[in-house]
C-alpha cells in the first residue's frame, strides 16, 4: 500500500467519524412519549381527608364544610393546594374550585343555635319564626360563615389564593341534609335559603353554581321563579356512574331557568368525577 494511499483512507475514517459525532447525524435514541395530562376534574372534601388524591387531575372541587353547613372541613388548606396543582388542560373550568353544604332547619328551628332572630331580608324582617325571611338570613349567615370563618382559616396558607372572588363557589343541594318539607311553602322557604347563600357569595365577588340531580333539586326547591337570584346559575348534575353517561347528562335539562349544564359529576371507585361540558 502506497504511503499516499494510506494517507487518503485515514483522512477518510477521519471524516466518517467526525460525521457520526456530529449533532443530528447519529441515529438519535427513542425518547419516551409523554402521557397526555387527564381532562378529569375530582370534587373532594372531608371523606378524602388524609387520603392520596388523583395525582393527574384537570381541575379540583373542596368542599368547604365538613358535611354540614355549620361544620368545617379539617384539611381544606390542604385540599385547596392540591386543586390549584391540577393540569388545567381543560381551559373552561378554573382550576381549583369550591363547594358549600346547604340546609334549611327551619322546621326544627328549636333544635338548632345557628337560626336568625334578627335581620333584613328580600322578604321583610326576620324575627326568628319559620318564615321566608328567616329562611334567607339563614342562608346568607351560613354563608357567610364558611366564607369568614372556615375558608379565611384556611386561605392563610401561601399555596391557596384567598380571595373569595378568585372561585366559583357551587351550592351542594341535597336531601341528606336538613330541608323543609310537606308544602309548596316549604319549598319556597328552601329556595330563600339558597338565595340567602347565593346573595352572600356574590356579595364578595364570587361566582355561584347550583349541584343536584334532578329529583332532589325537585324536592328541595321545587320549580324556580324567573325573578330567583337562582335563575341563570349554572348547573352542575350528579347522579351518573360512568363518563359516557356524564357526556350524556350535559343534554339534560338545567335545574333552574335560564341556566346552562357546564358539569356533570360520575362515580368510579368510590371516588367522584367530573366531565365539563363547555
Amino acid at each position: 500500500m502506497t504511503r499516499r494511499l494510506r494517507w487518503l483512507i485515514v483522512v477518510a475514517l477521519a471524516v466518517a467519524a467526525a460525521l457520526l459525532a456530529a449533532p443530528g447525524t447519529a441515529t438519535a435514541a427513542p425518547t419516551a412519549t409523554t402521557a397526555p395530562s387527564t381532562q378529569v376534574g375530582y370534587d373532594v372534601s372531608h371523606p378524602q381527608c388524609g387520603s392520596t388524591l388523583p395525582p393527574d387531575r384537570a381541575f379540583g372541587i373542596v368542599g368547604v364544610n365538613g358535611g354540614l353547613a355549620t361544620r368545617a372541613n379539617s384539611c381544606l388548606a390542604d385540599q385547596l393546594a392540591w386543586a390549584w396543582r391540577s393540569n388545567g388542560v381543560v381551559t373552561a373550568q378554573p382550576k381549583a374550585q369550591l363547594y358549600l353544604n346547604t340546609a334549611n332547619p327551619g322546621q326544627v328551628l328549636e333544635l338548632v343555635t345557628t337560626w336568625p332572630t334578627t335581620g333584613t331580608s328580600p322578604y321583610g324582617s326576620c324575627a326568628g319564626t319559620n318564615s321566608r325571611a328567616c329562611s334567607w338570613r339563614y342562608g346568607w349567615e351560613r354563608a357567610q360563615n364558611s366564607v369568614v370563618s372556615f375558608f379565611s382559616l384556611a386561605a392563610r396558607d401561601a399555596r391557596v389564593d384567598g380571595r373569595p372572588d378568585s372561585y366559583t363557589w357551587w351550592l351542594d343541594v341535597e336531601t341528606m341534609n336538613t330541608w323543609q318539607e310537606g308544602s309548596t311553602e316549604a319549598l319556597a322557604r328552601n329556595r330563600a335559603t339558597l338565595e340567602g347563600v347565593t346573595a352572600y357569595l356574590v356579595s364578595r365577588g364570587a361566582e355561584v353554581g347550583l349541584y343536584s340531580t334532578r329529583q332532589q333539586w325537585t324536592e328541595i326547591a321545587g320549580t324556580v321563579p324567573s325573578d330567583s337570584n337562582l335563575a341563570g346559575l349554572p348547573s352542575w348534575l350528579a347522579g351518573s356512574t360512568s363518563l359516557s353517561d356524564a357526556e350524556g347528562d350535559c343534554a339534560r335539562t338545567p335545574l333552574v331557568p335560564r341556566s346552562r349544564v357546564t358539569l356533570t359529576q360520575y362515580v368510579v371507585d368510590g371516588l367522584d368525577r367530573n366531565h365539563s361540558c363547555v
